[in-house]
């Protein structure tokens, strides 16, 4: 017999963690409450898809924010990959809709007056990535003014430093003569800022990594129109012209939010690569 110390067993958690102890799984299927008397087959269906979508949009917010912490520290390669992973989501936001048209307008008439006054208008995360992305409203507080936590959240980003932000300030530091503040589009300085991000495309092979960082934001702005088209031709498919149950003119609204642009620079300089 050894007179060493003895090799004491592991020590297991008591109960050990399992998969659905780790991912709560218990607790996260017990999140889908049918409101419509009696249940509607169909309802499960509308939450399950807006639920998946709030984790999608806290997960892109993890992610745009630790890529404009990338941009901040010009760990350039860093960013590209976060971006990467950022769009890919994005398709797959756009894909989910798709499954949610599988719900005939009739199945959604069954219980949509139920869901007033709620309308997906009011989603905190989806605002927050729109402030976060260059999309600042201070508007969009009021629909939040019952609540003093989102509202402390949407206020927070309002004043936060945006994505376009720390980028400009990545460029501004890679000697291109970005002005400070970076000027809106109806702003003086506007057309020198666009014709200064320009050079990066006039001449890609010297800043190569900046330039692939332009197109990665450009898929980035460029996804995020896709899935608000997406969801117009959706809303439209379902209710038609109908306004939404949070008092919102439905698709009409959803429309008007097509032509917004979270980095419009990089889109107007397009327009003047090639001139003299």
């Amino acid at each position: 017999m050894s007179d060493g110390p003895e090799t004491l067993p592991p020590v297991l958690e008591d109960p050990p963690l399992t998969y659905g102890s780790y991912l709560k799984i218990p607790e996260l299927l017990a999140l889908q409450a049918r409101l419509s008397e009696p249940p509607h087959h169909d309802e499960m269906l509308f939450i399950v898809i807006h639920q998946v979508y709030e984790l999608w949009f806290k997960q892109l917010l993890h992610e745009v924010d630790e890529a404009a912490a990338a941009m901040a520290s010009d760990e350039v390669l860093k960013v590209h990959k976060i971006f990467k992973r950022v769009t890919t989501i994005q398709r797959l936001l756009v894909t989910q809709i798709g499954v949610l048209e599988t719900m005939t307008p009739q199945d959604f008439d069954v219980f949509r007056e139920r869901l007033n006054p709620a309308s997906g208008f009011q989603s905190l995360q989806f605002r927050e990535l729109e402030f976060l992305s260059g999309l600042k409203d201070e508007r969009y507080l009021a629909f939040h003014a019952h609540d003093e936590s989102a509202t402390a959240r949407l206020r927070a980003r309002l004043e936060a430093p945006t994505v376009w932000d720390a980028f400009v300030a990545m460029l501004r530091r890679r000697g291109l003569a970005i002005p400070d503040p970076a000027p809106a589009p109806d702003e003086p300085g506007w057309d020198r800022m666009v014709d200064a991000i320009a050079e990066i495309y006039r001449h890609p092979e010297s800043r190569y990594d900046l330039y692939l960082t332009c197109e990665l934001l450009v898929d980035y702005d460029e996804q995020l129109q896709l899935w608000r088209f997406a969801h117009v031709k959706m809303v439209e498919r379902t209710i038609g012209m109908k306004r939404g149950t949070g008092g919102s003119s439905g698709a009409k609204y959803l429309a008007s939010t097509l032509s917004r642009r979270c980095f419009p620079a990089l889109w107007d300089l397009r327009s003047v690569l090639g001139d003299p």
